[in-house]
């Protein structure tokens, strides 16, 4: 059942502490450093730790020091996608990750494993090892890696509950818990708040204001552009944007995220109504701009664009709402008119509580570059077009 639009600002007494939200931020900075962090897991009474590197910016230094920190005689696990999985000979059944820990530590050091984890690149066979499912922690730890828009695959180590405390301060390192890192999204988009604003004409749009809002953690900053000056007591014309590097900036024909945008601009300016677009930092449907030109290199090797993000280990569509029901209820609107061909925005939308009123069409022609990425968002995702 859809929550009301009052009670989601409200219902946040399940979203992880400042604090906790802080700490998830940092171990992204961290991970993209290629540092370690610690991730504490809890399932049916147990408690699982892993010593956690992702695999993505690893280097020989960072993978020795992560072997010689537990003093564990156990090799360490790479934790891959299951369609990358697949593609090496892997056996696994429905599990989105997978470990394969190699059975002589001596054959696995950071080029390898870096090798392993690229779906961009063809293997002729792997180490000598063994397949096993993957832990709570290890699934909250590819969590994190997504959060920090690198590739989703991690190298773990075990650790003991015995040794994490004293393993974290002796190392200088994070401990985070799996529940802190899952619920991070949410708790993040519950604290934006505005944090700045400033009149800026438009070319199709003269009045327009852009809204900044910035999160407790201080990430990315989402953006409201409110053209003209809609009304808080009817349904409000909006349209929400994923950023889009390529097609915003840049003119790329490989989607239709520029004229979508452009478009909307326009049309809420020509309305004589008013309305607001939601500006979201979710690049590539959320797998960032960098995953996104990997994405954008399996489709030319044959993938459709929702096969490369699986390709690459992520959902179809990573994408989250809440931002955007945050920004309309700060901005006090509670009922929309959506500029969409995407019905999942309106799901998404109505799961944080805002009134969708009506869905308002808004496609535009395709061109050669473009034509067989619309025919899939058509056929395999469900676009109204």
């Amino acid at each position: 059942m859809t929550q009301s639009f009052a009670a989601t600002a409200q219902n946040d007494s399940n979203s992880i502490p400042a604090t906790d939200l802080v700490t998830v931020s940092r171990a992204v900075a961290d991970l993209r450093r290629g540092e370690i962090v610690l991730v504490q897991g809890h399932l049916d009474g147990a408690v699982h730790s892993v010593a956690v590197i992702a695999a993505e910016p690893l280097s020989q230094a960072g993978f020795e020091r992560l072997c010689d920190i537990t003093h564990n005689t156990e090799s360490p696990a790479i934790i891959l996608p299951r369609v990358r999985a697949r593609s090496l000979g892997g056996a696994c059944e429905q599990d989105s990750f997978v470990a394969f820990v190699s059975k002589r530590q001596s054959e696995i050091d950071a080029a390898r494993l870096g090798e392993i984890a690229n779906p961009l690149l063809d293997l002729d066979q792997l180490p000598a090892g063994d397949w096993r499912a993957v832990s709570m922690a290890e699934t909250a730890a590819i969590r994190l890696a997504k959060l920090a828009r690198l590739l989703p695959a991690v190298v773990t180590v075990p650790v003991g509950a015995d040794q994490l405390e004293n393993l974290a301060r002796a190392q200088n390192l994070l401990v985070l818990q799996s529940e802190s890192i899952n619920g991070y999204e949410d708790a993040s988009a519950a604290s934006l708040r505005e944090v700045s604003q400033a009149r800026v004409p438009l070319e199709d749009a003269e009045n327009a204001t852009v809204i900044a809002f910035r999160p407790e953690d201080g990430g990315q900053e989402h953006l409201a552009i409110v053209i003209d000056a809609p009304a808080k007591d009817q349904p409000v014309l909006i349209r929400l944007h994923s950023e889009c590097f390529t097609g915003d900036l840049i003119g790329s024909l490989r989607c239709d995220c520029g004229p979508q945008l452009r478009g909307a601009i326009s049309e809420i300016a020509k309305s004589g109504q008013g309305g607001i677009i939601l500006y979201l930092r979710q690049e590539g449907r959320g797998i960032g701009l960098v995953n996104k030109l990997r994405a954008y290199a399996l489709q030319d090797r044959g993938f459709d664009t929702l096969d490369a993000n699986e390709e690459l280990g992520f959902d179809a569509d990573e994408r989250v709402y809440r931002p955007a029901a945050e920004m309309l209820r700060q901005l006090g609107f509670g009922s929309v008119r959506l500029l969409t061909n995407n019905p999942e925005k309106l799901k998404g939308l109505e799961g944080w509580g805002v009134k969708v009123a009506e869905r308002v069409p808004h496609k535009f022609p395709s061109n050669g570059h473009n034509a067989f990425y619309l025919q899939t968002k058509k056929d395999r995702a469900g676009h109204l077009f």
